[in-house]
C-alpha cells in the first residue's frame, strides 16, 4: 500500500522489539520507515503533508492506530520521555482495567481536539495468552506431581534443550518439543498427551478405567491413544507414583496417557502485553501527535478538557508528557535568557553612550525587529519553537548593532558643531544645525546600512530554499532574522535620525545641549 505512492521510494518495516533491556518500544509496535524520492521527482505541488494525510487515508487498518513521526525524534522521545508522539497523557493508578477505561475516555475526550491527530489509548489488557490452570485434586488422583506435571507441559509446547551444535563461532541450540500440528491451537494443546502412572485400586484407577471407556465410545479420542492394551496395563501395574518425562522410555509398560485437558483447565485470557509502571505506579498512556496547529495550542484546549471532564477517582492522577514536557522545559528557559538577554544588551549599550536615555533609543530598534520577525513567521506559517527563538535572540544583536553606528554617526555629526561653538569659530547651536546634522549623520550611515542588510539578506535568503539534513531546523532559525532585518533598517534609518533630533531639541530647548559622553572613544578612534 505505501509503495503505491509515487513519492515513496524504500519500505522498511519491522515488528515487535529487540531482545535489550534498552529497548522501550512495547511488542505491540509495528515500526514502517518510508524513505521519499528527491523532491524534483514529487507529483507537481505535492507536499510532505499531503503525502502524509494520503498515506494516512490508504492505511486505515482495524485494530491498528497510525502515528506519524520521524525516525530519529521518535527513538529520542522514547529514550527520554516514554512516548512516542509529541503529546502524551500518562495515567497512573493500581488497577490495569480502571486504568485503561480512563485511558480510552480520555482519547475520545482529545479526538474532539481541533490540530489533534493519531490519538489512541494504550490497551494495557488487549494481551491474548494461553492460560493453563492444573486441576490439582485430579493431578493427586492420578499420583502426579505438579512440578512433573508443568515440566512436560513446558516441554511439550515450549520446548527443551537438549544440547548445542558448534560450527566454528556459531552456536545453535537443539530443541525438542511437539510438531506444530499438535500445539497450533487450543483443541490440540487440550488433547497433548500426559503420562501418568498406573496405580491399583483407589480412585485414581477409577479416573483411568473411565478414560479408558470413553476413548471406546469415541468421547475424548486422541487418535486412537487409549486402547484396551492401556486397560490391560492399568490392572497390572504397580502402585505408587514414578516421575515421567517425554524424554523417558518405560520398558514395563505401566503407563497410561490422558489428554491434558483431564489434567488442566485450558483456555485463553486476556491480559496485559506489557506492564508499565512509573514512581512505583501503574501507567497508561494516551498518545496524541499534532497536524495543522502548533503544540502550544493544542496543548492549551487539551489540558482544558481533560480537567473538565476527565473525572479520576482517589488514587488516580494524571500527567502530560512526550515533546511537550522539552517545550515546557524550553519555555521555562527563554524566560530566564530573554530578559537577561535584554539586560546585557542594555548595560553594553550604557556603556557605549554613557546615558540611558539614547541607550533606551537604541533599544527600540528590538521591538521594530520584533515586528518584521513575526510577521515573516506568521506569513511562513511557522510555529513558535526553541529555533524560532534563537533566531529572535540572534536578530536582536544585529539590530542593537546597527542602531548603535546609527547613533554614533549622528552624534559625531552634531558634535563637530558644538566643539566649533565652545572654540568660537561659529554662533550659537539653533534647531537648523540639529537638524542638519541629523540629515548628515543619517546620509553618511545609509549605504554602510543598506550593504549589512542586503549582505545578511543574501547569505540568509538560500537557506530558506535548502532541502538538505537540518534545514527543517535552520528555516525556523532564519527565518524571523530576514524579516527582522528589514523593518529594524527602516527604524534604523528612519526612526532613530527623528528621535535625535527630538531629544536634542529639547534639550537646547532647556539649555541642556552638550557634546556626547561618548566623544572620547570617538576622538580616539579618529586619532587611531
Amino acid at each position: 500500500i505505501i509503495k503505491s505512492i509515487p513519492e515513496v521510494e524504500h519500505v522498511l518495516g519491522k515488528a515487535g522489539r529487540a531482545e535489550t533491556a534498552t529497548d522501550n518500544a512495547p511488542l505491540s509496535m509495528i515500526e514502517t520507515i518510508i524513505l521519499l524520492k528527491p523532491k524534483d521527482q514529487w507529483r507537481h505541488g505535492i507536499t510532505k503533508a499531503d503525502i502524509v494525510a494520503e498515506l494516512n487515508d490508504k492505511l486505515q487498518i482495524p485494530g491498528v492506530v497510525n502515528g506519524w513521526t520521524q525516525p530519529i525524534i521518535n527513538r529520542i522521545n522514547m529514550l527520554s520521555t516514554g512516548v512516542r508522539t509529541d503529546i502524551g497523557l500518562k495515567i497512573f493508578g493500581d488497577n490495569l482495567d480502571s486504568l485503561e477505561m480512563y485511558a480510552i475516555h480520555a482519547e475520545q475526550l482529545l479526538k474532539n481536539i481541533n490540530g489533534a491527530a493519531d490519538v489512541v489509548a494504550e490497551r494495557v489488557q488487549n494481551g491474548y495468552y494461553l492460560d493453563i490452570q492444573l486441576k490439582k485434586n485430579t493431578a493427586a488422583q492420578y499420583g502426579l506431581n505438579i512440578s512433573d506435571l508443568q515440566n512436560i507441559i513446558e516441554t511439550a509446547i515450549g520446548g527443551e534443550n537438549l544440547g548445542v551444535v558448534i560450527d566454528g563461532r556459531m552456536r545453535f541450540p537443539i530443541r525438542m518439543r511437539y510438531e506444530r500440528d499438535y500445539r497450533d491451537n487450543i483443541d490440540d494443546i487440550k488433547n497433548l498427551i500426559i503420562p501418568v502412572s498406573a496405580s491399583s485400586g483407589g480412585s485414581a484407577q477409577a479416573g483411568i478405567n473411565s478414560m479408558t471407556q470413553a476413548s471406546k465410545t469415541g468421547s475424548g479420542s486422541m487418535g486412537g491413544g487409549m486402547t484396551g492394551s492401556n486397560n490391560s496395563s492399568i490392572q497390572t501395574a504397580s502402585a505408587g507414583s514414578v516421575d515421567f518425562s517425554l524424554l523417558s522410555t518405560d520398558k514395563k509398560n505401566n503407563v497410561t496417557y490422558l489428554p491434558l485437558s483431564e489434567l488442566a483447565d485450558v483456555k485463553v485470557i486476556t491480559g496485559p502485553p506489557m506492564i508499565s509502571s512509573e514512581n512505583g505506579m501503574l501507567r497508561s498512556i494516551v498518545y496524541m501527535n499534532t497536524r495543522g496547529r502548533d503544540l502550544g495550542n493544542v496543548m492549551v484546549d487539551a489540558k482544558k478538557i481533560i480537567e473538565e471532564k476527565l473525572n479520576l477517582p482517589p488514587g488516580y492522577s494524571y500527567t502530560w508528557s512526550g515533546q511537550y514536557e522539552s517545550k515546557v522545559r524550553a519555555q521555562r528557559t527563554i524566560g530566564i535568557i530573554m530578559p537577561v538577554v535584554f539586560l546585557v544588551i542594555f548595560i553594553l549599550l550604557y556603556f557605549t553612550l554613557h546615558d540611558y536615555k539614547e541607550a533606551g533609543v537604541v533599544m527600540l530598534s528590538v521591538p521594530f525587529a520584533l515586528i518584521g520577525g513575526m510577521y515573516t513567521i506568521f506569513f511562513l506559517g511557522y510555529n513558535f519553537s526553541v529555533a524560532v527563538w534563537v533566531g529572535f535572540i540572534a536578530l536582536y544583536g544585529v539590530a542593537v548593532e546597527t542602531g548603535v553606528v546609527m547613533v554614533v554617526y549622528l552624534h559625531e555629526a552634531l558634535d563637530r558643531r558644538l566643539k566649533a561653538h565652545l572654540e568660537g569659530k561659529r554662533g550659537e547651536i539653533t534647531k537648523q544645525d540639529i537638524y542638519e546634522s541629523a540629515v548628515e549623520g543619517s546620509v553618511l550611515r545609509l549605504r554602510p546600512k543598506l550593504m549589512t542588510v542586503f549582505t545578511a539578506m543574501v547569505g540568509l535568503v538560500p537557506i530558506m530554499w535548502a532541502t538538505g539534513t537540518g534545514s527543517d531546523m535552520m528555516k525556523p532559525l532564519t527565518a524571523p532574522m530576514i524579516g527582522g532585518l528589514l523593518t529594524s533598517a527602516v527604524h534604523v534609518l528612519v526612526v532613530t535620525p527623528i528621535l535625535f533630533v527630538i531629544m536634542k531639541e529639547r534639550a537646547l530647548k532647556k539649555g541642556k545641549l552638550e557634546i556626547s559622553k561618548m566623544s572620547g572613544w570617538m576622538k580616539e578612534g579618529e586619532n587611531e
